[in-house]
């Protein structure tokens, strides 16, 4: 950066600081950006500098109409009136998209587009939120080398996609890509919309980013075009798995892989799940080759996330720890606000969207299209098919009611504690506990209300954990409400994968569940029960706490000395709890 230039940008920031923002300093900003990009060339500094202006104007336009640049453009498009300061902020946006920014050539690429008809600007506040803006700008840099992206259905994944395609054509008009998906209809929608994209100029304006380049050669049956000169491979092509690939297409810049898996029945078929790994590896993969520049081929993932061993899952373990990998896996429900990360400004998801959807699936699947937790079917130890249900508890009064419960450790720990009645050789699951709150205070009352209201003569808590000082505080508030509880803690034994697997069978056998009409996926027992059906003995790190504390449960009831071991009691003559061995 030039000295000149540096001292005329401090004099306009000094004149913003005695003057306030005007139309004058801001012509002057947008010169000095262009003098950075297009004479210059310091383009770190121009980065820098653009992103000052931006700043400039963004505030202008708030001090002067109470809104950002966004507001005032939509207002500009519903009124009809025209207002230079938006042309200003696009000139800005132009130099940036030139040179490779993401988020300001997929900005500008929609420039002309009513505001409920854009795909991006509507859906950017929660794509920067997410970090997808920047993971594909990391992409462009050099950051990464792979992108694994899983997002709910519709959410937009594909279309960003065809965005960032229809930019790295005119950003690397050398170079190629290929679009690699499970099915011809995908591939000629993607061929269609990234087309459009490039060569619709009512609708977008790819031809004022990149003035220079056009569309050279079209092949729409092969799903390929081609823009600047003639390249041994067009600048797009497309293909589906299981298409006779060797010698027809290729890969220089990226190669884009859509959602292999085309639904459940392959997903849960284990021979097709590494059929199209292979696939993958020795077909899709073989059609990389380096850029102009000498550089490895990049690759995007996009993908539901039905397996964990599907292409994303094994690509996440074979480059676990890798700095250049980079995995962007979102859920409908942002786990801290309880809002949903999906609520566009137009045609977005609300969480009472998500409630709905979830009323009408199966668990499994809602957490693998909804949550991003793909399942391991294979392997399950509690599969719903093969799960005890009860609409209606037996005539009678039971034998005992009882109750077992697993603390809360570290981070992602559930507080977990069911409720059961005992008739004949049966255990009746008629309540329970279950969150992940660090709240210890609520973790208490919830289980000394769960004591009480269902009359719980006998509960065994798990010592670990500062297990005993949690059976403690709950027996002094069962106390304080008016009923009287045999709780006990216990130490647990080590090898915990072990102890599920040997109890599994006994749990399948001789615990009833409700039936799933009876309670809400949402609520606490809802919650126990997803995280009892989807635990797998294949899975790698997982929730364990549902099933621990079922096995723990399976090893009191069918081994009734172990209780002797440590127990606590209320002792009527010192009040209070104490340990009695």
């Amino acid at each position: 950066m030039s000295l000149e230039l540096q001292q005329a940008i401090q004099s306009y920031e000094n004149y913003i600081s005695d003057n306030g923002i005007d139309e004058s300093v801001i012509d002057a900003m947008i010169e000095a950006c262009k003098v950075a990009y297009q004479t210059e060339k310091d383009i770190p500094y121009a980065l820098k500098l653009s992103k000052r202006t931006k700043e400039i104007i963004e505030k202008f336009v708030l001090n002067l109409t109470g809104t950002d640049i966004w507001g005032l453009e939509k207002y500009s498009f519903k009124n009809k009136v025209k207002y230079e300061i938006i042309d200003k902020f696009y000139e800005v946006l132009l130099l940036e998209a030139q040179n490779k920014i993401v988020d300001s050539g997929f900005r500008y690429l929609e420039r002309k587009r009513e505001p409920k008809e854009r795909f991006y600007m509507p859906r950017r506040k929660q794509f920067l939120k997410i970090g997808l803006v920047d993971a594909l700008q990391g992409m462009i840099d050099d950051k990464y080398d792979i992108l694994c992206m899983s997002l709910i259905p519709g959410a937009g994944k594909t279309t960003i996609e065809k965005f960032l395609n229809a930019l790295v054509i005119g950003w690397f008009p050398k170079d190629f890509t290929l679009f690699y998906s499970h099915s011809g209809d995908i591939t000629r929608m993607y061929y269609d919309g990234v087309y459009d994209i490039v060569t619709n100029t009512d609708e977008y304006t790819w031809n004022e980013i990149f003035p220079d380049l056009h569309v050279t050669s079209t092949n729409a049956k092969m799903e390929q075009f081609n823009v600047g000169k003639y390249k041994p491979f067009p600048s797009v092509q497309c293909t589906s798995v299981g298409s006779k690939n060797a010698g027809k297409v290729r890969a220089s810049k990226f190669l884009l892989v859509d959602d292999m898996i085309g639904g459940i029945e392959e997903a849960m078929n284990p021979s097709i799940l590494d059929k199209l790994w292979n696939k993958y590896a020795v077909d899709a993969r073989q059609r990389k080759i380096q850029d102009t520049d000498g550089k490895n081929c990049k690759e995007i993932h996009i993908a539901t996330r039905w397996s964990v061993h599907d292409v994303i899952g094994r690509i996440q373990n074979m480059y676990a720890g890798n700095p250049r990998v980079k995995v962007i896996a979102v859920p409908d429900i942002d786990p801290v606000t309880g809002e949903s990360n999906f609520e566009y400004e137009y045609s977005g998801f609300k969480k009472e969207f998500f409630a709905d959807q979830q009323l009408l699936m199966d668990d499994i699947s809602y957490r693998c299209l909804y949550k991003q937790e793909p399942i391991e079917r294979e392997g399950l130890l509690f599969p719903d098919d093969k799960i005890r249900r009860y609409l209606h508890l037996p005539h009678g009064e039971p034998e005992i009611i009882t109750a077992q419960c697993d603390t809360k450790g570290k981070g992602t720990d559930y507080f977990v504690m069911p409720v059961l009645q005992k008739y004949g050789e049966d255990y009746y699951c008629v309540d329970a506990v279950c969150d992940n709150t660090a709240d210890y205070e609520m973790q208490y009352e919830n289980a000394s209300n769960a004591i009480v209201n269902n009359q719980v003569q006998e509960c065994e808590f798990e010592r670990n954990a500062g297990g005993d000082r949690v059976a403690m505080e709950v027996n002094k508030r069962v106390e304080q409400k008016g009923w009287v509880c045999n709780i006990t803690d216990v130490p647990t034994e080590t090898n915990k994968e072990a102890r599920i697997f040997q109890c599994s069978n006994w749990i399948l056998q001789h615990v009833i569940f409700k039936d799933s009409s009876l309670y809400k996926l949402n609520e606490p027992y809802g919650v126990m029960m997803s995280l009892l059906k989807q635990y797998s003995v294949s899975g790698k790190k997982q929730l364990d706490d549902v099933p621990d504390v079922f096995s723990n449960f399976a090893i009191r009831m069918t081994k009734g000395n172990r209780v002797a071991k440590a127990e606590a009691i209320h002792n009527p003559f010192r009040g209070g709890y104490g340990h009695g061995y």
